[in-house]
């Protein structure tokens, strides 16, 4: 609870609060302004800058007494903010997530304001519980001072033309700041192409967020990134990830996790910017916004960036820079079109479509890994007992399995040959010698770019960079010529760089 004393705010537990005082519920309160910050008489609590600077946390989130955040309010370090605001009777605000959608606010008997209708969020709730009654709580006094780090880059790989094109763009704008779309074919080695500009970021003192809306993508990413920084501290955040620094001048995150921050990043890349679910939630391109600082770079990496992000880079309205090459310079592998009837019919009777069956065969006796993606858990749950009737091995993966890290571990150790999966996998996951099909290709899911990606699993390698790519469905999509036409025409852009 907060009561207003003498003109000043004081924030304190309702039971602390004097009887002739008045307590009152933090969206209560009249407008109040932060007192200003003095350097000559004000002591920083270094703990507090280090866990608090570019962060906007919930006061749960923090480990400390009211009072040591109080005093630091008083000082002019802290500044409470609102979490929720009211615009009209049926327009509320959230200001961690930016929600404005009606039908995600609700009610509740609020145990900390004693409210029995204290709104509070509930599109970032798997965050953390965000009510009206519940402050923000944003370091605003001097930031937190990051090294500038020499020679942090550790890796010793060798960049394409192509790549080192984009590598010294990309490492020429990190202190000027604005837009850059990175469009690269699945497999141009978007990753390495990176490594020079958070290089200079890091001696430029800057603080660095590579955020993806998959959290596979983060844990194939981060191992990589450990080596190639060594001397680096690196923090991932993702759902369910253990502790972490996560003041780290270095972050790896899901798109998710950037509800937490504001105004935190001087560089801020975004992978797979087309991918569910930030293509589709306004709130997270909302929390990107929020989370880079005002003259921060933005980066945007993508092998199908969406109609909107190519028309700003043709209108010369943001950087752009095109890698339509592999790093292994072959061609993208083209997806051939199998058809195989009236595949759920089949399905329900429990039997495979013979033409999948025939494909699967023939993939067993190869010795290949493979990837089915299909459209729907319901399909995977019906197709997966059917699989194992011929291969035990194989196992089906979706977004909430359980089993999920242990299977795809598994199957990039190799022991698992076949893998059926829903989209989940259709990025960030690299492996070697894999071929890949799709059953029911025509199925809405599987739009243009779900395709490209899918197609991108196949053919990454040097040692095997064609692979087989296979499209099984019941008649074809426009989505499915349109993503066989994409490949085409980045093969034939390719072809003008050999």
């Amino acid at each position: 609870m907060l009561c207003e004393r003498k003109g000043q705010i004081e924030f304190a537990p309702d039971s602390s609060v004097p009887h002739d005082e008045q307590a009152v519920a933090f969206h209560q309160l009249p407008p109040f302004t932060t007192p200003p910050y003095c350097p000559q008489t004000t002591a920083i609590h270094a703990e507090l800058q280090r866990v608090l600077s570019g962060k906007q946390l919930l006061l749960s989130e923090l480990p400390y007494s009211l009072q040591t955040l109080h005093e630091q309010y008083q000082r002019g370090c802290i500044a409470f903010e609102q979490s929720i605001r009211q615009h009209g009777p049926r327009h509320f605000q959230c200001l961690r997530c930016g929600n404005e959608q009606f039908l995600l606010f609700a009610k509740l008997t609020c145990f900390q304001c004693k409210e029995h209708d204290c709104v509070y969020c509930r599109k970032c709730l798997m965050m953390g519980r965000v009510a009206q009654c519940m402050p923000l709580l944003r370091w605003i006094g001097p930031p937190f001072p990051y090294p500038s780090i020499k020679q942090a880059l550790q890796w010793q790989g060798k960049l394409t033309p192509a790549q080192q094109k984009a590598s010294d763009h990309l490492r020429s704008l990190v202190s000027t700041g604005g837009e850059l779309l990175l469009w690269a074919v699945c497999g141009a080695g978007k990753t390495e192409v990176l490594f020079s500009g958070i290089a200079r970021a890091l001696e430029l003192q800057q603080r660095i967020c590579l955020a993806s809306p998959r959290k596979d993508v983060i844990l194939e990413l981060l191992p990589r990134f450990q080596a190639a920084f060594p001397t680096v501290t690196i923090a991932g955040l993702y759902g369910g990830c253990k502790a972490q620094e996560e003041n780290a001048q270095l972050i790896l995150a899901t798109t998710h996790q950037l509800f937490r921050f504001k105004e935190a990043f001087d560089l801020l890349i975004i992978d797979e910017v087309d991918a569910f679910p930030y293509s589709y939630d306004e709130t997270l391109e909302k929390a990107v916004y929020k989370a880079k600082k005002q003259a921060a770079l933005l980066v945007y990496l993508s092998a199908t960036p969406s109609r909107a992000l190519q028309r700003k880079a043709e209108q010369k309205k943001m950087n752009a820079i095109y890698i339509p090459l592999r790093y292994h310079g072959h061609p993208l592998p083209l997806p051939r079109f199998q058809w195989c009837g009236h595949w759920k019919r089949l399905l329900y009777k429990k039997k495979l479509p013979k033409p999948l069956q025939h494909w699967l065969i023939k993939q067993l006796e190869s010795g290949r890994q493979a990837f089915l993606f299909v459209p729907s858990v319901t399909v995977l749950q019906e197709i997966v007992p059917l699989l194992k009737s011929i291969d035990s091995t194989i196992e089906g993966v979706f977004a909430e399995d359980p089993h999920r890290h242990e299977k795809v571990m598994a199957f990039r150790n190799g022991a698992i040959k076949v893998i059926v999966t829903t989209t989940i996998l259709e990025r960030g996951v690299t492996i070697p010698f894999t071929d890949v099909a799709v059953l029911g290709a025509e199925e809405k899911i599987f739009c243009e770019s779900a395709l490209v990606q899918i197609a991108g699993r196949a053919g990454r390698s040097s040692e095997d960079p064609s692979g087989d790519v296979c499209f099984f469905h019941y008649g074809k999509s426009n989505a499915m010529q349109s993503a066989q036409y994409h490949l085409i025409k980045m093969n034939q852009r390719g072809r003008h760089l050999t």
